[in-house]
């Protein structure tokens, strides 16, 4: 039969992709971390509300779900961010001076707290990379701009 004449309910949930566990290592900081453990617990409840309701396609998305942010937590590598980082490093927070005057601060952060809109980008993206290792004076392309780095904390 024709995929085109199946209806979504009639799919085996145990049919559902694995999430990708990515190759990198799982770096976190103590904000990572903690939402990790905060994101496997409520997929526990979830997966608990799923078997009281005997809802197997939502049991099966929360397993899947749980199975990966159980792998993340219990892979994690906690890294302590330094009180005054002499370079931009993993969990710095690097602001940024544009070539029109406007400022953006960014946080080097896990792969699973990246959040770009909020300014945390992960350790492994292209920003990231070039701006690891770099100082406060040093100049970097950002998009189209040259921007300074102004200031490094944590």
């Amino acid at each position: 039969m024709s995929r085109a004449f199946v209806k979504d309910s009639d799919q085996d949930p145990d049919t559902l992709p694995e999430r990708a566990i990515s190759a990198h290592p799982n770096l976190v900081t103590a904000r990572g971390l903690a939402l990790l453990e905060a994101r496997v617990r409520e997929l526990e409840a979830e997966r608990s509300a799923a078997r009281a309701a005997a809802d197997t396609a939502a049991l099966a998305r929360t397993a899947r779900d749980l199975r990966y942010f159980q792998a993340r937590k219990d892979s994690a590598r906690l890294v302590k961010a330094a009180p005054h980082p002499g370079q931009v490093r993993f969990g710095a927070r690097t602001r940024l001076q544009l070539a029109d005057g406007s400022e953006r601060t960014f946080q080097l952060v896990g792969e699973d707290e990246a959040d770009p809109a909020a300014g945390l980008i992960s350790y492994v993206s292209p920003l990231a990379a070039m701006l690891m290792g770099k100082s406060v004076g040093d100049k970097v392309s950002f998009g189209a701009q040259t921007a300074e780095i102004i200031a490094l904390d944590c």
